[in-house]
């Protein structure tokens, strides 16, 4: 897998030439993991619906064709875009699902941060007020508040067109938190988020940066 490091760039471009590069692509073209910070931007899912942006104001909000619903990028975000070939890997929309969320979870881990998943609810959970812990989840998850306790501190968004993926995942490292208010993150109203700093982990973008895509590349290389 060829990593490549673009730096803050506006995502709309960015967008462009992921379509250009997945359509562009055949059996022989390298997988490719990008790596990128954007300004603040909200991005709606193709399946998005208008309610879940509440007050978006001066912050951009663009239409994509991936899964999901809105979520917002900005600065202090680690978003890094897997573009593979899954028929290469042998593996379907799932299980690639379930690579991207392991590859998240291991990163948190080398930070000694407990990432979860919930099911049904794509993207990676910690537990603010005890964020290593390991134990799992005690009892039943309440039905009127899947997310009691957690907060989300990763998102994660694809898009498969001929057996090959692009959009991806992010992952807050130091970033203000308050756009998020401004939507219900992923469709969830009242979700938390959280990011990296904001549960006492500092880091800097290069080295969380370098250690998602460490795991990624070892998830998503054949």
């Amino acid at each position: 897998m060829i990593v490549k490091t673009l730096g803050r760039v506006d995502y709309l471009p960015t967008l462009e030439a992921m379509r250009a590069f997945t359509a562009a692509r055949d059996a022989a073209t390298p997988d490719e993991l990008w790596l990128c910070e954007h300004p603040p931007t909200f991005t709606q899912g193709l399946a998005g619906k208008p309610e879940h942006l509440l007050l978006p104001g001066d912050i951009p909000v663009v239409p994509t064709e991936r899964g999901g619903q809105v979520t917002y990028h900005g600065p202090g975000q680690v978003t890094a875009y897997p573009l593979v070939d899954l028929r290469r890997l042998s593996i379907f929309v799932k299980e690639y699902v379930f690579r991207l969320e392991t590859a998240l979870i291991q990163t948190l881990d080398s930070y000694g941060v407990t990432g979860l998943r919930v099911a049904g609810a794509p993207g990676i959970y910690v537990r603010p007020a005890d964020p290593g812990a390991h134990a799992a989840p005690s009892g039943p998850a309440d039905p009127s508040h899947a997310f009691r306790g957690l907060a989300k501190i990763a998102a994660l968004g694809i898009k498969v067109s001929r057996h090959c993926s692009y959009h991806g995942l992010a992952l807050n490292v130091a970033m203000d938190l308050e756009p998020f208010l401004r939507i219900n993150p992923c469709g969830y109203e009242g979700l938390e988020t959280t990011s990296l700093d904001k549960i006492g982990v500092f880091t800097d973008w290069p080295t969380a940066a370098g250690r998602l895509a460490e795991r990624l590349s070892a998830q998503l290389t054949p």
